[in-house]
């Protein structure tokens, strides 16, 4: 299948990474270490990393013998609600990433699909589609304040946490009202 043709890299973009002084033989490193802003849409509805909040990359680049390999971990702050009582969350993120990136005219264009691994475009890598994957696969769709958040009340909607024990909101049926008018005469 013919490789199509990408939007041009900008190097000066934070989640672009240079591989030019990367040597093109297999078990080369280079050590990335460098602090971003958070692009948009980089969480889910209930939780996410706030856009243009820092994230510190500490990124390992190895030449392998199709491309480039990309490692390391993404750290940076999450906020959002709890799922069950709405109340705010906020926590760090220490998230793994891994990523083939193979080069242009390698085999791996002809073994592979357009989407299945990532390219490289010329000595250019465009980090910012696996940072967003391993960050969002790594949340919780629902997140929680706590593992024992109990919720809100249904009836009233106080977290529980903060009512009474045994607080309820009796609800009678008005077809069994009559009979509970009976009870309480016979008491």
């Amino acid at each position: 299948m013919p490789h199509q043709p990408h939007p041009q890299l900008d190097p000066r973009k934070p989640l672009v990474l240079e591989t030019r002084d990367l040597p093109r033989r297999p078990g080369a490193l280079h050590a990335v270490s460098r602090q971003v802003p958070a692009p948009e849409d980089l969480g889910l509805e209930l939780i996410g990393v706030p856009v243009g909040a820092e994230l510190d990359l500490q990124l390992r680049m190895e030449s392998v013998s199709e491309g480039v390999l990309v490692s390391g971990t993404v750290t940076g702050p999450l906020v959002g609600e709890c799922g069950r009582c709405l109340r705010p969350i906020s926590a760090t993120l220490d998230v793994p990433i891994q990523e083939f990136y193979a080069y242009e005219h390698s085999t791996t264009d002809e073994t592979t699909d357009e989407d299945e691994v990532g390219r490289l475009q010329g000595d250019l890598i465009d980090l910012e589609p696996a940072l967003r994957d391993a960050v969002v696969l790594s949340l919780a769709a629902n997140p929680v304040c706590r593992e024992d958040c109990p919720g809100l009340c249904p009836d009233c909607g106080v977290p529980l946490d903060e009512l009474p024990a045994g607080h309820n909101h009796e609800q009678v049926d008005p077809r069994w009202a009559a009979l509970t008018q009976i009870k309480h005469s016979e008491e």
